[in-house]
C-alpha cells in the first residue's frame, strides 16, 4: 500500500523574531501562507522487519536543484519517521520517496513541509491512532515551522508564534507572487547568528500585534497594501552580501521581500500585466544573479 502527498512550500508574508531563549531558540511571529510551489511525498509500507529507507531527488521541472549531499538520517522526512517511532515505541518499516521542487535554503519551509507530509502519510497507511496535537507535538521536535505544516494539503494561513507551538489559522488572502529564487542559499543557522550581532537584531519578544496587523489589513485593502516585513532581512543580507544587491535590483521593479531567513525573495504581482512584471524581475536580477529564476506563483 502507498500513500501520496503534497508538500506546499510556504513565504513567511510578517515576520518578527525575538531574543534567544536559554535554549538558544528564537521565539517569532509570523504571517505564514502556503503558495503552490510543491514537493511530492510518496511512502510505501514495507514488509515487518524491513528497514526504513528514504529516496530524495529531485522533479524534472524542479527551479533550482542542489546536490543532494546530506545523509539520510539527517533528512527530516526520514528524522519524522524516527520521531515517530520513538513516540509509539514501535518500527514503522515504510519506503520514503521524496521528489523535490521547493529549493534547500530558501526560507520557504521545504524540509519542514516534507517532514509533515511524511508524518500524515504515516499516520494514514499504518492507521495510527494518533490526532493532529499529538503529531504536532512530535512536529515540534523536528523544527519551528514544521507544526504549521500539519493540517490540510495545502495548509491554511496562519499566525505562528512561540517556538513554532502556537498556530492560530486565519483566512486566506489572495494574491499573485514574483517568486525569487537565487542561484545561492542561506544558512538558517549563520542567518539567526548574524541576527543577534546586529545593533537592532535583539528586538525581546516579537511583536504578534504587528504580525495580526499586517493579515488584517491585508484582508480588508488587499495583500499589495499590506505592511509586510522580515526583521531576518537584515542579517540575511549580512551572511549573504548577494542579496542585498539582488534586493536593490529588485527595487527597479517594485518592493522586494524576504521570505524566511533567506535566500529566495518576492513581490507581490498586480492583477494585470502579471508577464511583464516577471519579465521586468529576471531582467533585473541578471547582472547581480545569472543562475536566479523567477516563477509567477499564487497564494493558495
Amino acid at each position: 500500500m502507498r500513500i501520496a502527498r503534497d508538500a506546499f512550500a510556504k513565504v513567511n508574508l510578517a515576520l518578527d523574531v525575538g531574543t534567544p531563549l536559554a535554549s538558544g531558540l528564537h521565539p517569532i511571529a509570523s504571517w505564514m501562507a502556503p503558495i503552490d510551489l510543491r514537493d511530492s511525498v510518496e511512502i510505501e509500507r514495507l514488509p515487518d522487519d524491513t528497514p526504513a529507507r528514504l529516496e530524495v531527488s529531485w522533479a524534472h521541472d524542479a527551479p533550482r536543484p542542489s546536490p543532494i549531499d546530506w545523509p539520510h538520517e539527517k533528512d527530516l522526512s526520514m528524522r519524522a519517521l524516527r520521531a515517530l517511532e520513538r513516540a509509539l515505541g514501535r518500527a514503522l518499516p515504510a519506503a520514503i520517496q521524496v521528489s523535490k521542487r521547493i529549493p534547500v535554503g530558501g526560507g520557504l519551509g521545504g524540509g519542514s513541509s516534507d517532514a509533515a507530509a511524511t508524518l500524515l502519510a504515516l499516520r494514514e497507511l499504518f492507521a495510527l491512532p494518533i490526532d493532529d496535537d499529538t503529531l504536532r507535538s512530535i512536529a515540534m521536535t523536528l523544527g519551528s515551522d514544521v507544526a504549521y505544516f500539519i493540517d490540510d494539503a495545502p495548509p491554511r494561513p496562519a499566525i505562528v508564534e512561540g517556538l513554532g507551538e502556537r498556530v492560530t489559522r486565519v483566512a486566506r488572502v489572495p494574491g499573485r507572487l514574483a517568486l525569487v529564487i537565487p542561484a545561492f542559499g542561506c544558512p538558517t543557522g549563520a542567518v539567526y547568528k548574524a541576527f543577534d550581532a546586529l545593533p537592532s537584531g535583539t528586538t525581546g519578544t516579537p511583536s504578534g500585534e504587528r504580525v495580526r496587523a499586517a493579515q488584517a489589513h491585508a484582508i480588508h485593502a488587499g495583500l499589495a497594501h499590506a505592511e509586510l516585513f522580515n526583521a531576518l532581512a537584515p542579517a540575511a543580507c549580512a551572511v549573504v552580501p548577494r542579496l542585498a544587491l539582488l534586493l536593490e535590483a529588485l527595487t527597479q521593479v517594485g518592493t522586494p521581500h524576504v521570505t524566511g531567513s533567506g535566500s529566495c525573495l518576492f513581490l507581490v504581482m498586480p492583477d494585470q500585466g502579471i508577464g511583464a512584471l516577471l519579465d521586468a524581475a529576471r531582467n533585473a536580477t541578471q547582472s547581480v544573479d545569472p543562475g536566479c529564476t523567477v516563477l509567477g506563483v499564487r497564494l493558495i
